[in-house]
């Protein structure tokens, strides 16, 4: 018992001498020590000089919606998804790219079951841009399930916004 004391005790006295080692004095700043840092500023006159400038492309792009959304434990498009659909079709037929089809469902069901809902979501986006005539080597589908919802939340209109595919 008296060897724990003395430990304890050995261990406190340490203790306060670290913190007591920490502390900091205070420093005192004076103005003699901060420099001049007034910045002096000359006007200059440049002759306008005739450059040529090289213009980057500009990306093309559509208006159309980007993110489809899909019933509850369904796969099938809408009519709203299938119009911005057609003129992403007639968009990658003129400027040929590769696109990302991005299933996903909302949390309820298994992760297995969600995760090959929104496969099928994506499968469905890719098959109508197929029938448009656009090539499917240059879709790629990828499904995230429940893994990535876009609306947090267990009511209708959270669940509503996590049933969909966004094309990227």
């Amino acid at each position: 018992m008296n060897i724990s004391v003395t430990k304890t005790g050995l261990s406190a006295l340490c203790l306060s001498l670290v913190l007591a080692g920490c502390s900091s004095a205070p420093v005192e700043e004076t103005m003699s020590d901060i420099e001049d840092t007034t910045v002096q500023t000359v006007a200059l006159e440049v002759e306008a000089e005739t450059t040529v400038v090289e213009e980057t492309p500009v990306e093309p792009t559509t208006s159309a919606a980007t993110v489809f959304y899909f019933d509850f434990d369904k796969a099938l498009l809408k009519a709203e998804s299938r119009a911005a659909l057609v003129e992403h079709a007639a968009f990658l037929m003129d400027n040929p790219r590769s696109v990302r089809l991005e299933g996903h469902a909302d949390e309820r069901g298994t992760r297995e079951y969600n995760m090959a809902l929104g496969e099928s979501r994506g499968n469905a986006v890719k098959e109508f841009l197929v029938l448009q005539g656009v090539s499917p080597g240059m879709i790629e589908v990828i499904s995230y399930g429940e893994e990535q919802a876009a609306s947090f939340g267990s009511s209708n209109a959270a669940w509503s916004m996590n049933r969909r595919v966004e094309l990227k």
